[in-house]
């Protein structure tokens, strides 16, 4: 199936990407094929598809949108974010080397330390906001660079066109975790990366109702051995899980302007406040890395984090007391979530290095959602007045 409108505006292409009237009755919005097989009018002789783990007209329509968001030639939905970075690793080799940013999601740490570290691929985590340190990693082993822009959770910003240049000076891929910023705000493909990696259940999905991943590339060979690798091992959303994603991608353009929104107005307001030691959002001018999110990014988002001043006993007093957000896993829905990184999503850091980049008792993240603003910023008021 292809898509029958075509627009470079990015909050008209969510509408319509991979958008096709039913031709059986014309319906606008198209069936969900709940099948895992089809009709063959001979042995091999088909319409394109013949098993729903290589392929369904659902997820064909959802890949499509996918691959337009991100002005990809290629685009595959897997059945979560992990699986989609397991494909990705698996199309490495024992002894390859890959340069990780320090630091990144508790689960793709987990993935790479304690599962493919053991299959002889050396997962090396450096700060990749230091160009420089990123150079000297480099070695002819070195065969991939991971990064997220901004990082999770202390929201860090990598120049993206920067490492794509040294990633190409040494012959390897630059896979980027576009989940924070989304396609509305950024598209790293466009800088140089090799591969844009989405955990879908967030800003894409919306609605803290579903799990998945996709990834999202230009080359032939890759898009090649990445489908095969996810055809082979299986990991493939349902029919449903791809027309709910694909209807979630209509509305992603108008619920990021409102996240943007209400975050800045958030990091705006814990900025100034007097219980609060420091707000991690790359939308303030005196973030760090402020210059090059205003280079590579139209918006900085819903996610931030921030420290409270006292130790973990008040910071628990302060999540109690919320009631627009809710403390719990996950991010981007359109409710309000906060989340403690220690105890929770980067538990499986390794404590020096959870020490070593801030992730600390008192350092909570938000992930803002789509609600009144005055509410919002009025439930974090009375948490910390409280």
């Amino acid at each position: 199936m292809t898509s029958q409108k075509t627009t470079t505006h990015i909050d008209t292409t969510v509408v319509h990407a991979g958008a096709q009237c039913d031709p059986t009755s014309g319906a606008v919005t198209p069936p969900i094929y709940q099948t895992s097989t089809f009709r063959q009018q001979a042995p091999g002789i088909h319409q394109g598809w013949d098993y729903s783990r290589a392929g369904n007209p659902t997820r064909d329509l959802f890949e499509q949108a996918l691959a337009a968001l991100e002005q990809a030639k290629f685009a595959m939905a897997f059945s979560s974010g992990l699986a989609a970075e397991q494909a990705i690793i698996q199309t490495l080799n024992p002894g390859d080397q890959v340069l990780v940013c320090d630091d990144v999601y508790g689960g793709t740490g987990r993935l790479f330390r304690r599962l493919f570290a053991k299959y002889n691929i050396d997962f090396k985590f450096i700060d990749m906001t230091n160009l420089a340190l990123v150079t000297q990693s480099v070695s002819p082993q070195t065969k991939m660079f991971w990064i997220e822009t901004p990082t999770n959770p202390m929201m860090k910003i990598i120049d993206i066109a920067e490492i794509a240049t040294i990633a190409q000076k040494a012959g390897s891929v630059l896979v980027v975790d576009n989940t924070f910023a989304t396609p509305i705000f950024q598209n790293p493909l466009s800088l140089g990366a090799s591969i844009v990696i989405h955990s879908t259940t967030k800003y894409i999905g919306g609605h803290s109702d579903l799990v998945g991943g996709a990834v999202m590339v230009n080359d032939q060979k890759l898009a090649d051995d990445i489908r095969f690798i996810q055809f082979a091992a299986g990991s493939v959303p349902s029919p449903f899980e791809s027309f709910l994603l694909h209807r979630s991608i209509k509305t992603l353009a108008v619920r990021m302007a409102k996240h943007d929104s209400n975050a800045r107005e958030v990091a705006d307001f814990l900025s100034k406040h007097p219980k609060i030691e420091k707000v991690f959002y790359p939308g303030l001018p005196e973030h760090p890395g402020h210059a090059v999110a205003v280079k590579q990014m139209r918006g900085f988002s819903g996610m931030l984090s921030c420290v409270l001043k006292g130790d973990y006993l008040e910071t628990l007093k302060f999540l109690k007391q919320l009631k627009v957000f809710t403390l719990a896993e996950s991010l981007g829905g359109v409710e309000s979530l906060v989340n403690h990184p220690e105890k929770m999503t980067h538990a499986s850091v390794p404590e020096a290095l959870r020490k070593e980049l801030g992730i600390s008792s008192n350092l909570v993240r938000l992930s803002v959602g789509i609600e009144n603003p005055n509410d919002i910023i009025g439930d974090l008021s009375d948490a910390l007045e409280g």
